[in-house]
């Protein structure tokens, strides 16, 4: 996707504003509203011979892995971890972005999705990887990605890319659907569009 093909470094932010964390324990994941710290920055990495697939590397030098182990034993969905790159070209730390809208799913080697999780602990603001298998999940599974640093010297832009590139979206959400409400220049901070349903 061209949003990540022009970033160094994103934050990921999900349906309910809680940000992707790694955690220092350099191994777990988790998620929280407060996204100014470095954790919360995870560095885009691209595969040689794969031209949509990437890794994304946290703070620690740590690669964001979909494993193969339920996340409590009897579940369907699946740990994501921080894990060093392995020496063996293993997918497991390799995602796809597949966009919906103005925002992405993660889709991992396995055909999974990034997922947040909430509810009583240990479900709470933890994160899995698992299928969708109704609406509301398809939602949990959407996130709004925020670069952090652009990647320069880019050989192509398009016209879309330079759309991203300009402007910010402001979202505010409901139950059933989410309203871009301005379109802002980082910049000039001008507002550049009218309040607009997406569906």
């Amino acid at each position: 996707m061209e949003l990540f093909q022009r970033a160094e470094s994103v934050r990921l932010r999900n349906r309910k504003d809680k940000y992707l964390i790694a955690m220092d324990d350099k191994d777990s994941v988790t998620q929280r509203r407060k996204g100014s710290n470095k954790d919360s920055i995870w560095n885009v990495e691209f595969v040689e011979g794969r031209e949509d697939a990437f890794r994304l590397k946290s703070c620690y030098g740590k690669y964001l892995t979909a494993t193969n182990t339920p996340f409590i034993p009897g579940v369907i969905g699946k740990k994501v971890i921080q894990a060093d790159l392995p020496e063996k070209n293993y997918p497991s730390v390799e995602w796809e972005a597949v966009r919906d809208g103005f925002q992405v799913r993660l889709k991992s080697f396995w055909g999974t999705f990034l997922q947040p999780n909430g509810g009583l602990p240990p479900w709470r603001n933890s994160i899995t990887h698992e299928a969708p298998n109704t609406n509301r999940k398809h939602e949990k599974v959407l996130w709004d990605i925020e670069v952090v640093d652009k990647r320069p010297n880019l050989h192509r832009r398009t016209r879309s890319d330079s759309t991203f590139q300009r402007l910010d979206l402001t979202f505010i959400r409901s139950n059933s659907h989410s309203v871009a409400f301005t379109l802002v220049s980082p910049k000039t901070k001008a507002q550049l569009g009218e309040p607009q349903e997406i569906s």
